[in-house]
């Protein structure tokens, strides 16, 4: 039973061709792109407005150095929101499911941000590590769990993504079984579990937009903090 329920996770091939690589691809090729006609269609144009709305979050409070990363973090925002959106679809394959997907993304852009701190202002990038009035015996244990605190956040960004996507895929699965097998049963049951079912698919169509937003929001944080 536990076998079965998380080889949902495990990828496939295709053709001999991964599914996780196929996923990763698809969304590119989903995205609506702008004609050059006068007027936009409603896609084009509820797309525009949620990219304005999510950069109007993400990079108001942030000062004009770090407005540059704007296209990239969108692009991430957009890109992660669309695999989430596709791996509830019946028979594909959820790459942010996997670790070591969501870690290729957390882990460079944090470094980035790492690096941009101490390139543009080093004193106040290694005053992060001690709290300011930090009694003396206790300045080398503080300098210590703040360089750990500052190295486990790739991490908690992957593993928050990880943790949601997949509690959510596995929920949605066994309440999906235990509808079928009292489809025959007890239909009156069934009828209350397939209603549950529809209510738990709505709310992960929230959590895979939210998650996503969530990932980029606190990057871009990470990137407020050092420009």
């Amino acid at each position: 039973m536990t076998l079965s329920l998380f080889s949902q996770f495990a990828p496939t091939y295709i053709l001999c061709i991964p599914s996780s690589m196929v996923a990763i691809f698809i969304p590119w090729v989903l995205f609506p792109t702008p004609t050059n006609r006068w007027l936009n269609n409603r896609l084009v144009t509820l797309q525009n407005w949620f990219l304005v709305q999510l950069l109007r979050e993400l990079f108001l409070p942030m000062k004009p150095e770090g407005h540059k990363w704007a296209l990239m973090f969108i692009s991430l925002a957009v890109y992660l929101t669309f695999l989430n959106l596709l791996g509830l679809l019946p028979y594909t394959f959820t790459p942010t499911s996997q670790l070591s997907h969501n870690l290729g993304f957390a882990i460079p852009f944090w470094l980035v941000t790492v690096i941009i701190g101490f390139q543009n202002k080093p004193n106040e990038a290694l005053a992060h590590l001690l709290p300011e009035g930090t009694p003396t015996p206790l300045i080398p244990i503080l300098i210590i769990i703040e360089t750990i605190s500052l190295f486990i956040r790739p991490l908690a960004l992957a593993v928050r993504l990880t943790a949601n996507i997949t509690a959510g895929h596995l929920l949605i699965q066994l309440v999906a079984k235990g509808t079928l097998a009292l489809l025959s049963i007890m239909p009156a049951v069934a009828v209350l579990t397939m209603t549950l079912l529809l209510l738990l698919t709505l709310l992960e169509i929230a959590v895979a937009m939210i998650q996503a937003y969530v990932f980029v929001l606190l990057l871009s944080l990470y990137l407020q903090e050092n420009v």
